[in-house]
């Protein structure tokens, strides 16, 4: 494993989205090699546009290694007290160095009040679903387009 990189974790404003959009598609793309059926991504995964929309709606932050936009976080209320992490990603070249645990780190931190916390990941991903079981959330149930839905409870 790498050496641990500095990381800062900010809000995401309009003028990362283009930017932001393609860590999420080198990201998303990387699954190939972890039993992703085929390249692709969720709804907007590589898209400004959707990126950008989604600032407006939720609270989008992104991940920095100095001024380079290593990965995103998109965290949407869903209730008093509970959050959705929507989306974390982290470009391939930064996977496997501790990234995504500091910045769930960072979510309880900038959270303290949330009881629940929930997100989904696609059935066939077992690294992603082994990385949210080792932070603490449980596999509550798989839904019928193919989504293992996790929560944790704080």
């Amino acid at each position: 494993m790498d050496k641990q990189i500095d990381i800062e974790i900010k809000k995401a404003r309009k003028g990362d989205a283009a930017e932001l959009a393609a860590v999420s598609e080198r990201a998303f793309h990387s699954d190939i090699d972890h039993g992703a059926p085929g390249l692709g991504g969720p709804p907007g995964y590589n898209s400004a546009n959707w990126q950008a929309r989604r600032m407006q709606i939720a609270d989008y932050y992104k991940v920095l290694a100095g001024a380079k936009i290593i990965g995103g976080l998109i965290i949407q209320r869903r209730a008093a007290r509970e959050y959705e992490v929507g989306r974390l990603f982290i470009d391939p070249a930064y996977q496997g160095r501790g990234i995504g645990s500091r910045v769930m780190a960072f979510v309880e931190e900038a959270y303290p009040l949330t009881k629940r916390w929930v997100l989904d990941t696609p059935v066939w991903n077992q690294r992603t679903r082994r990385f949210y079981r080792r932070l603490g959330f449980m596999e509550i149930r798989e839904d019928a387009s193919g989504l293992v839905i996790l929560e944790r409870l704080m």
